[in-house]
């Protein structure tokens, strides 16, 4: 892997499915040179990926699709956490086999109220037996969905265990003042990613490292602007658009919505597919999420 760390904007990459919903790796492939296109890097098998309902195996092989696609591997941060230990190590000893720039590791999440030293044990473990003194793990604490969070006091003690091979968190807590926290503990070389570009200028602000969020599926160009311009006398009107179409988003259920949208501006309807237990948006809540994004002059351009 390589050893210097990301910064910018990433997408959790949805992921499309054929009619037998099976992963599609031809539509994927696709989807992520269009995002690179537009100035976003590859947070693949993330929440909005549907990663947890992917097999290991689907995950290896599209990981392989998508460097033989031509993807670049240094744009490509895969999301290789795992409640099983070996599944784990298996899916991050990949990602680093094939020069991945990074990997986003949730915590094993099935056994809740574990101890911090439960968790330093498991990725003290993964890096271990890894064993590529180059590897790059970004924590992903989404507490919301996992039920096991990662406190400030584990990270530090994780980046200063490991300061070459923990670089860095995205924090899904939704809780801006656990953000603040995780920049305040002014680790080196650390990268912070908020996990919604709601907080990204605060997180810049805050000396942060950018954003890996859901709506990059879909607006990864004025994300970046944003990111690219925060210190500009314009970086709160910037935020203010983010927000409007971020809140469009949020007002249905937000995989199936950046699915519907993918479909509508790339006039591909197979990107409709969800996997189950997810389900897609019924026409009647399609027609008024696509009436919105038009109001607000929403585009996708180039897809």
């Amino acid at each position: 892997m390589s050893t210097s760390r990301f910064d910018g904007v990433l997408a959790p990459v949805i992921t499309p499915f054929q009619e037998d919903l099976s992963p599609d790796a031809r539509r994927l492939s696709r989807h992520c040179q269009w995002l690179v296109s537009q100035g976003a890097g590859l947070a693949v098998f993330g929440t909005n990926s549907e990663a947890n309902s992917l097999s290991l195996k689907e995950k290896l092989g599209l990981l392989d699709s998508l460097c033989e696609a031509g993807i670049d591997p240094a744009k490509l941060m895969p999301g290789t956490g795992a409640c099983a230990l070996p599944d784990a190590v298996e899916l991050t000893a990949h990602a680093a086999k094939l020069n991945c720039g990074g990997v986003l590791m949730l915590p094993p999440f099935y056994y809740k109220g574990v101890s911090n030293d439960g968790l330093f044990a498991f990725f003290a473990e993964v890096l271990q037996r890894v064993g590529d003194e180059s590897l790059q793990i970004y924590l992903y604490h989404i507490p919301p969905m996992s039920g096991v969070p990662l406190d400030t006091t584990l990270v530090e003690r994780l980046a200063k265990a490991f300061p070459a091979n923990i670089a860095g968190i995205k924090d899904s807590s939704g809780d801006w003042n656990n953000t603040l926290a995780l920049n305040e503990l002014g680790l080196e070389d650390f990268r912070v990613f908020c996990g919604s570009e709601s907080f990204l200028l605060q997180n810049m602000q805050a000396g942060g490292a950018g954003c890996i969020s859901a709506t990059a599926n879909v607006n990864p160009s004025e994300i970046r602007s944003l990111y690219d311009n925060w210190q500009a006398a314009d970086a709160p009107q910037r935020q203010q658009r983010l927000d409007q179409i971020r809140s469009i988003f949020q007002s249905v259920p937000m995989i199936a919505a950046l699915k519907a949208a993918t479909a509508h501006y790339s006039k591909d309807s197979a990107w409709l597919r969800v996997r189950p237990p997810l389900l897609p948006l019924g026409a009647g809540e399609i027609e008024p999420l696509l009436e919105k994004l038009a109001l607000a002059d929403f585009q996708m351009p180039d897809i």
